[in-house]
């Protein structure tokens, strides 16, 4: 069985963090272990508090879980700190990980920061070097190049100034600003538009780590970078397209839809 290391925050909703990635890459057949960065008290409504791991017992669950499960892949998630980015870049160079998938979670779905503003030049500089691939929104594109994001055009332009910038695979993720549901893939020279269908669905929570982790999963599982984002993005619009419907904010998807379960 393929395994990959989950580095991110625990959702205690359920819908993002940990707890997505973990039900993401079981539905895949992937085995997930974690290390876990912080814990949040969240729901679909907001993020009501934060505490995070301090550097050295994150540094000794990575340690624990590289010296005897070596992962096949690692999915890097919420880092509110710049400790925090400084422990795991230490590790993953110790052990040489491979297939790195890195979404630079900046901002939830309901708004709340969870990095800190003095840690994005840390995430730049220790992290992105060692990422196959990061996987920002447009909001997060924009942060990190200084560019204004309109349309397509624009897009472009700002993918291909961040791959250059962090000497990785960038996967800009287009949301409602510039598209309904198509993403931009650049890298090695190369920019794919990774078309998806709409899915009218205001419960979103979790579609970020969900994708990464899925696309962290089929990398694991031996296919391309390209292929393992085609697929990633068919599972995330099989979930969205599920129609799950909880909690009073921005709700979780159904990571499970293709599982028969009872009614």
């Amino acid at each position: 069985m393929k395994t990959a290391l989950i580095i991110a925050g625990s959702d205690s909703s359920g819908g993002a963090g940990i707890q997505a990635d973990i039900k993401t890459m079981t539905v895949h057949g992937v085995y997930a272990m974690s290390a876990v960065t912080a814990l949040t008290a969240q729901n679909t409504t907001g993020v009501y508090g934060i505490m995070e791991a301090s550097p050295e017992f994150l540094e000794k669950q990575l340690d624990c879980v590289f010296t005897d499960i070596f992962p096949d892949a690692v999915k890097i998630g919420m880092l509110s700190s710049k400790e925090t980015m400084k422990s795991v870049a230490k590790k993953l160079r110790e052990y040489g990980a491979k297939h790195v998938v890195l979404d630079p979670v900046m901002v939830s779905t309901s708004g709340s920061r969870l990095m800190q503003a003095d840690a994005v030049k840390v995430l730049q500089e220790e992290l992105f070097p060692l990422a196959q691939i990061i996987t920002p929104n447009i909001p997060e594109t924009e942060a990190l190049t200084g560019l204004t994001i309109r349309d397509a055009a624009d897009m472009e332009r700002a993918a291909d100034k961040l791959a250059a910038l962090c000497s990785c695979a960038v996967l800009c993720k287009g949301g409602h600003r510039v598209s309904d549901a198509d993403d931009l893939l650049c890298g090695g020279g190369e920019m794919t538009w990774i078309r998806g269908r709409r899915i009218d669905n205001p419960n979103t929570h979790g579609t970020g780590c969900t994708l990464s982790s899925a696309i962290a999963c089929n990398l694991a599982l031996g296919y391309s970078l390209k292929e393992s984002v085609e697929r990633a993005k068919t599972y995330l619009s099989g979930a969205l397209a599920a129609g799950l419907n909880l909690g009073r904010g921005a709700g979780p998807m159904n990571h499970m839809y293709a599982m028969k379960t009872s009614d």
